[in-house]
């Protein structure tokens, strides 16, 4: 294994920003090659303590001349949201200095090759930073940006064009539920890594061996020993079943058997009230069209002071949120309808 450490500048003298990348060589040049980054939204962690979990396997595995394709590690990619705190609560998501997020406005290439990248360096850090990591990953076979939600099942966004032939990474993972979309007009890190790939030849493409995906793992609390042990025990499988790491001992992915729904299919449920929310549903929760997801304490104490949220179609609760006081018009929930959503959303559903 190999470290190197990347700085990235910022906005005024004196004032750099630094993170780790961890390299693995494969001994096949056939194999496919495989790029993990974790806390891209910063205070996202249970990906972080997955790969923590997941290098002693991976340094075994090369001491032991099993690793065949190479392998790029970066456990903590934003160095700067870690670095951001506003009045002692940490903010990961979006850049103070711009209010962009982390996750959006990745250079969407027209084809995989690093000569498109844009010239940042007259750029905010946070456009350095961006760039950097999609040159990073440029040219693997398998991409996998683990982040997580806020209270949650384990899901997955995949690109439409790589389902089902994905579907033997999310049974190695022991993923939950895996939502397809097919179009990215705000630049995620998941789009720059699957976008240039949509118009190029096939042998270019080779979209039958490439992963490209969003990995959610649960909720912002989910952050254990346990938990990562499972996690990079998932990864650790995944890489051994596309054939990054040999292991004769594991047996090949059991069929996928979790829900399968195109992003369209999700309602966000926005809050009709500001106020408490009393939730009657739970991740995993299979719910009618019609039954109470949540109850909003608006006005307490008073007669009406209470409205309740219905599900408008049968579904699964993907998502709920963590904190339990919203404003009117936020998000609630993630439900993964029977059929599409009637608020249907293309692109990314949060800002």
């Amino acid at each position: 294994m190999q470290k190197s450490i990347e700085r990235i500048a910022g906005d005024t003298e004196g004032v750099s920003y630094e993170f780790p990348v961890f390299r693995f060589a494969g001994a096949d040049k056939a194999a496919p090659s495989a790029y993990l980054q974790a806390a891209l939204h910063a205070g996202e962690l249970p990906g972080v303590v997955a790969i923590d979990a997941l290098m002693p396997a991976m340094n075994k595995a090369e001491a032991e001349g099993r690793i065949k394709g190479s392998i790029t590690v970066v456990p903590w990619a934003n160095p700067i949201g870690r670095a951001q705190y506003h009045f002692g609560e940490h903010q990961g998501r979006f850049h103070l200095g711009t209010r962009n997020n982390f996750n959006r406005g990745f250079p969407l290439l027209a084809a995989p090759d690093a000569k498109l990248l844009p010239d940042t360096t007259l750029g905010t850090p946070d456009q350095r930073l961006k760039t950097r990591l999609v040159q990073l990953s440029l040219g693997h076979d398998i991409v996998l940006d683990l982040h997580c939600d806020d209270e949650g099942l384990a899901y997955l966004y995949v690109h439409a064009s790589l389902w089902p032939a994905m579907a033997d990474c999310a049974a190695a993972m022991g993923i939950d539920a895996v939502v397809l979309w097919s179009e990215d007009t705000d630049g995620t890190f998941e789009g720059a890594t699957i976008m240039p790939y949509q118009n190029v030849p096939a042998n270019v493409a080779k979209l039958d061996r490439r992963v490209a995906t969003t990995v959610e793992y649960r909720g912002m609390l989910d952050v254990d020993g346990t938990l990562a042990n499972s996690d990079a025990a998932g990864l650790y499988r995944l890489l051994v079943a596309r054939g990054v790491i040999a292991d004769t001992a594991l047996p090949p992915p059991s069929p996928f058997k979790g829900l399968v729904a195109p992003l369209e299919n999700i309602d966000m449920m926005p809050a009709p009230r500001a106020g408490a929310i009393l939730y009657d549903v739970r991740p995993g929760d299979r719910v009618a069209k019609g039954a109470r997801l949540a109850t909003i304490v608006h006005t307490p104490g008073e007669a009406g002071g209470r409205t309740e949220v219905l599900a408008p179609q049968d579904g699964v609760i993907l998502t709920r949120r963590s904190r339990r006081i919203i404003r009117a018009g936020e998000d609630l929930l993630k439900l993964v309808g029977d059929k599409k959503s009637a608020d249907a959303r293309s692109g990314t559903l949060e800002d």
